[in-house]
């Protein structure tokens, strides 16, 4: 196979011998070239920072998303915002309790469609940059609130950075991981979402005893603008995504990332199949482009299946949402307290119930890899259902004994969406997409996540104020849905590379048979190959982006 750019100098790799070792034969300042491309970092000193501040990210979206249970009953918060207490004087006032908390999803999600315009222009490194500086504005916003209508704003804004970050991250992560190591490394992502949500209860509660200062509410505001200044230092220094890079025609750079990304020579079998696998998709690709816009692109059909691949993403998405987590994560105090509990002992068990699912996140990043995502997803959906049945059946009674269990079943709830739907969603998410359509794909699906999540979170506190227990119920019902929906549509993707899957999506549409029953099989190429490049119709000398060509040898010759 040989490749060349017309961008950054050619590159041709020849056949060295029959067992897939190539020598590569730089032409020109190629190699100067590709030495200055290389990020400062290489291996997994690169993989462990991208992994740091991919964490550090999502840490902060899990710290944001938890801050605020506690806060919505301290008597400073109280004070200042008089319009969240609850009381039957003002039944609006449950309303609007959860109208300052749900917000926040409103900007989330204009900060994720807004990625349908800008991700693929910024790339991943600037969005997040954009994302972590617009939460630092939204974050002293909010620091500095004296009235309910600032709040309200300032937690649209910091949303808005949040989206941002949410929709680009695990697709920036996903995009620079292995596919054998991809799956823990995003789980560890949804992990450290835990991780944040349990530093917020406990820094809540810290704050608590502060009961004739602001700082009882302002300073766990505050202290999300620390997380943001990290990431947004971090992400300074670390090496654009390959894919993204590629995507750009910047092809020296992709591949110096890669070698960087494996601390391997340029030149090595794995890092060339790696760069012409991603050269071969965005062949597919533009061809595709040629025919529509990018956006437009993700309702097509045809061998790419660009609509049902998205549609996948998106539903996966609505799934998190809908099991009801955020009735816990954003209410666990106020839930404590309605099974009777007092505000310092509701604090404390709160605080426990998200130590309780930071912990419960790790059995997660241990199973991924090996387990699969598939089986997670419909085990947690069963468990999760059977759950908010008995915390219904409990409710429905309602005595001490009753309320003890039921604080229980919270913190197994906690445990079952923590192994299969925390992390789960991101990882399934960014890699069921092709890398054409990631960044709207992302952006659509991470819109969806935050589209439920401000339902659910907007819905709850007037549900439980009309129909009590019966709100267990109708999260149970979503839960049974959940299981035949994956069931039947959603496609293993364990150990396959982000570019086997447009293999496996469209040998299930030469074959007209499910991607479900394609992912079981053995027998399907890896990327890269000749026999891959026939499946996805390839041909030889085929035009791709920045004038190169990809020359695809027979098959004998690999």
């Amino acid at each position: 196979m040989s490749l060349s750019s017309s961008t950054n100098g050619p590159l041709s790799t020849e056949k060295h011998d029959e067992n897939n070792v190539y020598d590569s034969q730089p032409d020109g300042n190629f190699a100067e070239q590709l030495t200055a491309a290389s990020p400062r970092l290489r291996g997994r000193k690169l993989t462990t920072a991208i992994s740091f501040i991919a964490g550090t990210g999502f840490t902060l979206f899990g710290y944001d998303q938890g801050v605020m249970s506690a806060l919505l009953t301290s008597g400073q918060w109280e004070k200042v915002f008089p319009q969240t207490v609850e009381s039957t004087v003002h039944p609006n006032h449950a309303t609007l309790q959860s109208f300052v908390v749900a917000v926040y999803e409103v900007g989330c999600l204009i900060g994720a469609l807004s990625n349908l315009w800008i991700g693929d222009r910024l790339g991943r490194r600037k969005t997040i940059f954009l994302g972590g500086i617009i939460m630092i504005i939204g974050a002293i916003l909010q620091t500095t609130a004296f009235g309910y209508a600032q709040m309200v704003v300032a937690r649209v804004i910091t949303g808005f950075g949040n989206g941002l970050n949410t929709s680009t991250v695990p697709a920036y992560h996903a995009e620079c991981a292995s596919p054998t190591k991809r799956g823990s490394y995003i789980m560890m992502e949804g992990s450290l979402i835990t991780f944040g949500i349990m530093i917020s209860y406990w820094v809540d509660f810290a704050l608590f005893w502060a009961k004739t200062s602001s700082a009882q509410w302002r300073v766990p505001i505050s202290i999300q603008i620390l997380f943001a200044v990290v990431m947004i230092i971090g992400v300074s220094i670390l090496p654009e995504s390959p894919r993204w890079l590629a995507k750009q025609g910047r092809d020296v750079e992709t591949l110096a990332v890669l070698a960087a990304l494996e601390d391997k020579p340029y030149t090595d079998p794995e890092v060339q199949q790696t760069y012409h696998a991603i050269r071969e998709t965005l062949c597919v690709e533009e061809n595709s482009a040629r025919r529509t816009d990018n956006l437009r692109v993700l309702f097509t059909h045809g061998p790419r299946q660009n609509f049902r691949r998205a549609a996948l993403a998106v539903t996966v998405q609505c799934f998190q949402q809908i099991t009801g987590i955020n009735l816990i994560t954003y209410y666990a105090t106020l839930l404590f307290q309605r099974l009777g509990l007092s505000d310092t002992n509701s604090r404390i068990i709160a605080a426990c119930n998200g130590t309780e699912y930071f912990l419960a996140s790790i059995i997660g990043i241990y199973l991924i890899d090996r387990v699969g995502r598939r089986p997670l997803m419909l085990v947690c959906a069963a468990g999760q259902c059977v759950t908010m049945v008995l915390l219904a059946v409990l409710g429905s009674v309602n005595n001490s004994a009753t309320q003890v269990v039921s604080a229980v079943l919270l913190f197994v709830f906690n445990s079952f969406f923590a192994v299969g739907f925390l992390g789960m969603t991101w990882l399934y998410a960014a890699e069921i997409v092709g890398i054409n359509i990631r960044a709207p794909a992302n952006a659509l699906s991470t819109a969806s996540n935050w589209i439920f999540n401000f339902v659910v979170v907007m819905v709850t506190g007037p549900s439980f104020q009309n129909i009590n227990w019966g709100t267990y119920i109708v999260f149970a019902a979503l839960n049974a849905f959940i299981w035949p929906v994956t069931y039947l549509f959603m496609p293993e993707t364990k150990g396959r590379s982000l570019e086997d899957m447009d293999i496996l999506f469209a040998v299930a549409y030469r074959e007209g048979v499910s991607p479900v029953s394609v992912a079981k099989r053995d027998d399907l190429p890896i990327a890269g190959t000749p026999e891959a490049d026939e499946i996805l119709g390839i041909s030889v000398s085929q035009p791709i982006s920045s004038g190169g060509f990809l020359k695809v040898m027979n098959a004998t010759s690999w």
